[in-house]
């Protein structure tokens, strides 16, 4: 079966289980091929194929006819579009022939080898045959739509003649092709002996030049409920077709809440040849929040990936998390093999994504081939969310990791609330549109009904990257101030854009920054070992001031510039010299993660010739340290120091810049903050000392300001950094997050 089906007013249209049903049975069906026959230009149908939940066409005629390509390469469908374009005198050609036609106003749409206009049917009645007779002259055709359109096409070109050349050129079998419509403008499809479906609804027009054609079916059912009632009414499949069937309905017993994270909340470790769960080595607040959500009995479900080795014996899907605390959260584990997670995670993941996204698209490596591997294992964790969710559940996805399950999850469960949160940054549509699929990544992602971000800069980057890739209507916005900074930042805004409108689907937008696990910070400083850390410390460091550094090895921290600058400043200020003390903490790529060796190297170099040229018996400017530390030893360091410095060229937001705030409020010391204004959290944490990591000049200023910063005004400055970090924790972000995607009904 062939269907050649009209866009607007019939494939797109139709109510929603219709919709899911006809794409379902033509995504899925192996004997279907789909033909879009549309009037809109092709700048117009490509949104449209970034949608995942619209079947990707086979082939797309478009223009009335005048274009024809191939649907998977948009290029040019040969020797056909050549036929097309030898009889096309051009447009300028055709625009000048029509100029002394005052009353016809030019479409300002997307269009190829036709000029389209539109005029009042009153005025355009009389002018008729003079437009047809300076068509004529042309060569060209004039095809008249309600009255008050009219398309200037090459001769002998419509939609139903293309779509018969088009059957031709193929060798298509006629009696096998159906086409759809609802308007005049399709009327040529039905004239040229095809069979065909006027979807209820239509246009009166069509249905009354229609009635007394044989092979057409005049259906009851709007858009793609009546396409449905055509392929039963002409026998185009088996009545018995498994692909016919609905799909099953969710289980009732599923999940309420499903988080979809790409890692297990906690570590996996074989002792022996038993596999054991521990608590996770990485000190994330986020997932302990997370966790919270489960602590009320409500049923849940945390889906993320494994390891899925022989070794470890048979695989088990279903894990309990923790029997006592979280007696109805169940794990669900997609099993991964061990090339697939260093594919999907550690090289794809890092190596392309990964500096895109910190607009470092100059370091992006994207191969075909681990794409393919992202769609699979994205797939993966979709399904296994899809048979985990109960009917009308809340799926709270992950980050970048995972922009591909939306898509697939909205196929397999239309029933679903869908929310993703993106963990880093995201960046404007000049960075993002480098990657080759990035409209099946924003399709994906607009099958969510909610979408969070850090902060207003990202929701507007991504509200961004939308508009240059589909028609989208920003339905509702709000002010950013007084929570974000508005113009006293490089990534401040003033306006967000809080829902848009794509197609038919609205989706909700907001901005949540992860907040910090207060919990956490106060029991660790409550520790007697913390406390002797902190007095060994500070004794250590005696009457010099400390500056302190933790970060990942990574080039988005800008970590060779910020010893650059603390370099000049012993330079420049030579009376510093044996008062300060840098100590860095970098914490290192995984060994698989070969990309960042050459910086460790370089890293390495600078601080060992900033020691080498200033340090003395008593005195080393630049302690590093190339490993991860214990929490509790991060904690001890944040409380001994009097500066912290965070000067990524990029970030998301930051938590490290609230740890130390936090730790500071707790400890009721006056620590400053020197923050990069390229962080996300540099937009909420007011009364941190802003710097400009990009300028050499003002990253030394600012660690001097912070350096010489009066008692007073430390403390003044501490005291709003700690109201704003202890109000916004991270339980406060995660209730906030769920309530906006829950909606007005949750409260």
């Amino acid at each position: 079966m062939i269907l050649a089906t009209d866009l607007d007013g019939t494939f797109l249209a139709g109510d929603a289980a219709a919709r899911h049903r006809l794409y379902r049975l033509v995504d899925q069906h192996p004997d279907i091929a789909l033909i879009f026959i549309t009037g809109r230009g092709l700048e117009a149908v490509m949104p449209l194929l970034s949608d995942p939940s619209i079947p990707r066409p086979d082939y797309v005629v478009c223009d009335v006819g005048a274009t024809v390509v191939d649907g998977r390469t948009l290029q040019p469908l040969q020797p056909l579009q050549s036929m097309i374009d030898a009889h096309w005198p051009g447009e300028q050609v055709v625009a000048a022939a029509m100029r002394p036609f005052t009353a016809l106003q030019r479409q300002d749409v997307p269009q190829e080898r036709r000029c389209s206009y539109f005029c009042d049917p009153a005025t355009l009645a009389p002018l008729r045959s003079q437009i047809q007779a300076a068509a004529q002259a042309l060569g060209c055709d004039v095809l008249y739509s309600a009255d008050r359109y009219l398309d200037i096409l090459p001769p002998d070109t419509d939609k139903g003649r293309t779509l018969a050349a088009l059957a031709r050129l193929l060798d298509l079998p006629r009696e096998r092709i159906l086409v759809a419509g609802d308007t005049l403008n399709d009327l040529s499809m039905y004239t040229s002996g095809f069979r065909g479906v006027c979807v209820g609804e239509s246009e009166p027009a069509l249905t009354d030049a229609t009635a007394s054609l044989a092979n057409t079916y005049h259906a009851t059912a709007p858009g793609c409920g009546g396409i449905l009632e055509a392929i039963e009414h002409f026998g185009l499949l088996a009545a018995d077709d498994a692909f016919l069937k609905p799909p099953a309905t969710a289980r009732a017993e599923g999940a309420d809440l499903v988080m979809v994270y790409h890692r297990m909340p906690f570590d996996e470790v074989m002792e022996g040849d038993t596999l054991v769960q521990r608590p996770p080595r990485s000190p994330n607040g986020i997932i302990p929040s997370l966790l919270s959500f489960f602590e009320g009995g409500q049923k849940g479900s945390w889906v993320a990936w494994s390891i899925d080795d022989p070794k470890r014996g048979p695989f088990q899907t279903h894990v309990s998390v923790d029997a006592q605390r979280y007696p109805t959260l169940t794990a669900a584990r997609v099993p991964l093999t061990r090339q697939e997670v260093d594919i999907f995670y550690k090289r794809f993941s890092k190596e392309a994504f990964w500096p895109m996204l910190h607009v470092f698209w100059e370091r992006a490596r994207f191969r075909e081939d681990d794409w393919q591997v992202f769609l699979k294992v994205n797939r993966r964790f979709a399904e296994a969310t899809a048979a985990e969710a109960a009917h009308g559940a809340t799926v709270w996805i992950h980050d970048y990791n995972l922009w591909m399950v939306p898509a697939t999850l909205r196929e397999l469960r239309p029933d679903l609330k869908i929310a993703f949160f993106h963990h880093t940054y995201f960046p404007s549509a000049d960075v993002f549109n480098v990657v080759p699929w990035r409209r099946e990544i924003i399709g994906s992602l607009l099958c969510c009904d909610y979408i969070g971000f850090h902060i207003p800069r990202q929701v507007e980057n991504f509200v961004d990257v939308v508009r240059g890739a589909m028609p989208a209507e920003r339905l509702a916005w709000e002010s950013c101030a007084p929570r974000f900074l508005t113009y006293g930042c490089a990534v401040g805004l003033d306006t967000m854009t809080t829902r848009l409108r794509v197609g038919d689907r609205e989706v909700a937008l907001g901005a949540h920054p992860v907040g910090t696990d207060l919990r956490r910070i106060h029991n660790v400083l409550a520790k007697p070992s913390v406390r002797n850390d902190i007095f060994k410390l500070r004794r250590e460091i005696g009457a010099r001031k400390l500056v302190l550094s933790v970060e990942r090895l990574d080039y988005t921290k800008g970590t060779l510039a910020k010893l650059e600058a603390f370099e000049r400043l012993l330079e420049q200020h030579p009376d510093r010299q044996g008062k300060v003390t840098l100590l860095m903490v970098c914490v290192p790529a995984a060994r698989e993660m070969t990309v960042y060796r050459t910086l460790q190297n370089q890293i390495e170099q600078a601080v060992g010739r900033i020691n080498g040229r200033f340090s003395r018996l008593d005195w080393t400017p630049v302690r590093f340290f190339a490993q991860a530390l214990p929490f509790e030893e991060v904690v001890a360091h944040y409380a001994a120091a009097q500066v912290m410095w965070i000067t990524p060229l990029r970030d998301g937001l930051n938590l490290v810049a609230k740890e130390f705030v936090a730790t500071h409020g707790i400890e009721g010391s006056n620590g400053v903050l020197v923050l990069s204004e390229f962080a996300g959290a540099a937009a909420e944490l007011k009364g941190a000392v802003l710097t400009n990591p990009h300028d050499p000049a003002d990253l030394t200023a600012g660690l001097l300001q912070a350096l010489s910063m009066p008692e007073e005004e430390a403390g003044g400055r501490m005291r709003q950094l700690f109201g704003s970090v202890e109000y916004y924790d991270v339980d406060r972000w995660g209730r906030e997050f769920l309530e906006a995607v829950r909606g007005p009904e949750a409260s």
